[in-house]
């Protein structure tokens, strides 16, 4: 048996992605899976160093670590007209953002270079673990929040206001793109056939919860850090559905359209090849 280390974020859709895996539910061929839950920010850094044979990391992140990883064509979390959004105890004008203390999730998610290129370089971003954002920005230890998970259907139970919704931003300025955020990578050392292998494999894991949602919801529930049935249910579905199964080819052209416009922005400092695992 061939054992693949598998990172994912410790949150209500990648759980729900994953729980067929998890919980042994469907066929692994000659893999085993040891499951490795971190934040995304922690994923995307390990991804730099090649840590792990299959990783879910931000789409911003792929283009530090396109070398070492290829694209599985399925496992996007990708914002349908919403997605992040940056958050505050009061209105402010999202081009004041760059001169004020704004706490991210990671310098390498995909939010955070989405909020750069619709407000400005933030040169000194506060860097705090996503699930704490909501209690920093309340304290006032910060005068804005760049929310990603579950936070996004929260964060007005904790007196704050959305300011910059990245997911209409996103929309108005492409066309109606979907807006990249996550995805599913593994490892180039595999070879093509365990490449192949391991994207049906995970597929199968995303397509076995979409028909067998309510044990593959209560499963995701476990992560929710508070979310009620319904908000889990909602928040799971934004992010786990037929786009995932496949991008689509509007999909892969927004990831494109992202990564170009980080090159074009200067805040990638090199154009990146969108290679997907083709099966």
């Amino acid at each position: 048996m061939t054992l693949i280390r598998l990172g994912h974020s410790p949150d209500p859709d990648d759980a729900f992605m994953f729980y067929a895996l998890a919980k042994d539910l469907i066929p692994t061929g000659e893999f085993t899976f040891e499951h490795l839950l971190r934040d995304i920010e922690t994923l995307n850094r390990w991804a730099m160093e090649g840590r792990l044979e299959v990783s879910a990391i931000s789409v911003h992140a792929y283009s530090t670590v396109a070398d070492r990883y290829r694209l599985l064509p399925h496992g996007a979390s990708m914002g349908e007209q919403y997605g992040p959004m940056v958050v505050a105890r009061e209105q402010i004008d999202p081009a004041d953002l760059p001169r004020m203390r704004v706490a991210v999730p990671g310098t390498l998610t995909s939010a955070f270079l989405e909020l750069q290129l619709a407000a400005g370089r933030i040169d000194d971003p506060m860097v705090v673990p996503f699930d704490q954002i909501l209690d920093v920005v309340e304290r006032g230890d910060a005068d804005a929040g760049l929310v990603i998970h579950e936070g996004q259907l929260t964060y007005a139970s904790q007196g704050l206001i959305n300011v910059l919704d990245l997911g209409t931003w996103w929309h108005e300025l492409t066309g109606g793109l979907p807006l990249p955020l996550g995805a599913n990578v593994v490892r180039r050392d595999l070879g093509d056939v365990s490449m192949v292998a391991l994207s049906h494999i995970l597929r199968e894991s995303i397509r076995y919860s979409l028909e067998h949602r309510a044990g593959a919801l209560a499963y995701a529930a476990e992560y929710g850090r508070g979310l009620d049935d319904d908000l889990n249910d909602r928040f799971v579905g934004m992010y786990v559905n037929e786009r995932t199964l496949d991008y689509g080819e509007d999909g892969r052209e927004a990831v494109r359209e992202l990564l170009r416009r980080g090159v074009e922005a200067g805040l990638i400092d090199h154009e990146v090849p969108v290679d997907f695992v083709e099966d």
